[in-house]
């Protein structure tokens, strides 16, 4: 699910040199990340991430109606810091990891916003069996060339999901019912 909120930041190349560009997800070089933050009975704020996932985006600046992103999310790989809170976060009460692998974000609607660095992505988060349409608030970092003769793209996206959403019912308490997620990508071109 992060995995595709990722993506969607990357098509924001609203300023992109070439007119058409394909992007991979730089998850290898350790430069792209899926996080998460929930309420702890109101007293403090639970962090983690997912540490495999992957995707890609296309952007073309001439044709906004052409970005797209895609992110595939290894639901396994959740990381909060706590082995035996991970081990109950991949259970049936949470994301059923050996019924559902994986989590998935496909783009239906990116539109770019007036300043240029900004736009609001849609799409279909599927995560437990279900798909929900979201929405990610998305901001480019930067772009350019990197020293090593490639060019890349920065993103930032952030998501609210409520957990009933996505048939996750496990009582946490009335101040942890929603989930932040917070996607910091950046893309190598293609």
């Amino acid at each position: 699910m992060i995995r595709k909120l990722s993506i969607l930041c990357l098509t924001l190349l609203m300023a992109a040199p070439l007119s058409a560009a394909d992007y991979d997800i730089d998850t290898k070089g350790q430069h792209a990340f899926v996080q998460f933050r929930i309420q702890h009975l109101g007293f403090s704020w639970l962090y983690g991430r997912f540490d495999d996932f992957n995707g890609s985006f296309s952007f073309d600046e001439s044709d906004p109606a052409k970005n797209a992103v895609s992110v595939t999310i290894n639901t396994a790989s959740i990381n909060s810091n706590h082995a035996e809170r991970d081990k109950h976060l991949r259970s049936e009460d949470f994301l059923h990891v050996d019924k559902f692998p994986e989590a998935t974000f496909v783009s239906t609607n990116i539109q770019p916003n007036a300043d240029g660095t900004t736009a609001t992505i849609s799409g279909d988060l599927t995560m437990k069996g279900v798909t929900q349409q979201i929405t990610l608030e998305a901001e480019v970092i930067g772009q350019g060339q990197d020293p090593w003769g490639g060019y890349r793209a920065g993103f930032i996206a952030i998501t609210t999901l409520a957990l009933k959403d996505f048939n996750i019912d496990f009582n946490l308490g009335p101040v942890s019912t929603h989930v932040e997620m917070t996607l910091s990508i950046e893309g190598v071109r293609k």
